[in-house]
């Protein structure tokens, strides 16, 4: 169609690195197809919105999000897609500033929704093919790294979580579909691949469960670094850990632990305590001392005393994840917990969380500090200035004097003093190839 020679295409993306690697995806396609890939503010022709619904405060960015987008751009062709399209579809089909709203499975389809719209054909998103695997391995990106989705769905159930509805059942991406994905995704140029799903450590294909997939994904020949995306606490063995010998995996793992209580945990209807977590992390740094965790925390989830809450303090301090990200407890509708008694009061999960970041930064500035004197190899993501920015192998932020290295490079770089403050801290360092 020479129509999409002129056209362009904004995309802004909320929510996790899966929502992150299918808009990359979609920004392939509509870049192989001709369309001009363009800011909000540079009257796109298109706009795609990749919404996210986890908490009360994700609905609001993303509500807000797809009315600025729609302001600016009275005239474009609106497409709202993501998981509050499938939380909240009929709401959003019934706004006149949404052209098209696209549930989750039918999203990688959105280019032809789109081209069959600017050709004068009438196609309703219900009529795109349902296939959450269907996206071409990402060419044209907005980051350096890409991912590779591995997985989709979940049937944690667990009461506070609303993905089993949004992202339906679990269903797993056939192992030579995966490989041959990465092929590509490296043949493109990527330096650093990131393994994605919901939940990923339920992989299965017949008989290959994740652990088998990502010893082959290891296997595939090319200079590129391998990383893992959040992961559930699903008591992995030594296997899992022995991989992490390879040295293309890198030596970070954001494993979600929600709570530091027992009794919480069980509410959650989460499938793990804090003991077998405890095993797993010392596990790991019995082998690799250094080894990064981070994680995500809720605070505030109903029946969480203050003897619930300070455990989980206890289990930050212990565990010294570099990083938290702490969610305020939302009530999502439709979930077991809204159901529960003894919510917390507001002013009481702003307590809490601030509390948990206040301990995730001490924990991070104890983390930075003892790499210095050390070397991290960084993948180089952006030049600003006159200094690059990028990411250690234990995924610690590093920056130092570009001195002519190149976006998408990677430089060994020997660390020597911590600078910025709170969420900003960042390992500053010198060129040492």
């Amino acid at each position: 169609m020479n129509l999409t020679n002129t056209k362009k295409v904004a995309f802004k993306t909320l929510g996790c690195r899966l929502n992150q690697y299918e808009t990359d995806a979609l920004v392939t396609d509509f870049d192989k197809a001709g369309y001009q890939l363009v800011n909000f503010d540079e009257s796109p022709d298109v706009v795609v919105v990749n919404t996210c619904t986890v908490t009360n405060q994700s609905d609001q960015k993303s509500r807000t999000t797809i009315s600025q987008a729609a302001r600016a751009n009275s005239n474009a062709v609106v497409v709202v897609t993501g998981c509050m399209a499938n939380n909240f579809k009929e709401k959003l089909e019934s706004q006149d500033n949404i052209t098209f709203v696209v549930e989750n499975n039918r999203k990688s389809s959105i280019l032809s929704l789109v081209d069959a719209h600017f050709s004068g054909e009438i196609l309703h998103p219900n009529q795109l093919p349902q296939d959450v695997f269907r996206y071409e391995p990402v060419q044209k990106s907005l980051h350096t790294r890409s991912a590779v989705k591995i997985q989709d769905g979940c049937d944690n159930f667990c009461t506070f979580c609303i993905i089993p509805m949004v992202r339906g059942r679990a269903v797993s991406r056939p192992v030579s579909e995966v490989l041959e994905s990465v092929r590509k995704t490296i043949e493109n140029g990527f330096k650093e691949i990131v393994i994605t799903g919901v939940n990923i450590g339920r992989y299965e294909d017949g008989e290959a469960r994740f652990e088998d997939l990502l010893a082959q994904v290891l296997e595939v020949p090319g200079d590129f670094r391998v990383r893992i995306s959040s992961l559930e606490p699903d008591g992995f063995g030594d296997r899992f850990v022995d991989l992490f010998k390879h040295p293309k995996l890198m030596p970070h793992l954001h494993l979600c632990l929600q709570s530091g209580s027992d009794k919480t945990l069980l509410r959650m209807r989460r499938m793990y305590d804090v003991e077998q977590f405890r095993k797993t992390v010392n596990r790991f740094r019995s082998v690799y001392p250094d080894f990064n965790f981070t994680t995500d925390i809720i605070v505030g989830f109903p029946g969480e005393t203050e003897e619930e809450f300070k455990e989980t303090l206890d289990a930050v301090h212990e565990f010294n994840f570099s990083h938290v990200h702490t969610f305020k407890y939302s009530v999502r509708r439709g979930t077991r917990a809204e159901r529960l008694e003894n919510h917390i009061p507001e002013k009481i999960k702003t307590e809490r969380s601030a509390k948990i970041r206040e301990l995730s930064e001490e924990n991070k500035k104890q983390y930075l500090t003892s790499f210095i004197g050390k070397t991290q190899q960084v993948l180089v993501e952006k030049i600003t200035q006159g200094i690059a920015n990028g990411y250690g192998q234990h995924y610690i932020p590093v920056r130092f004097k570009s001195s002519g290295v190149q976006k998408n490079t990677v430089h060994s770089i020997l660390l020597t003093e911590i600078r910025g403050t709170g969420e900003n801290m960042y390992l500053f360092g010198e060129l040492n190839d």
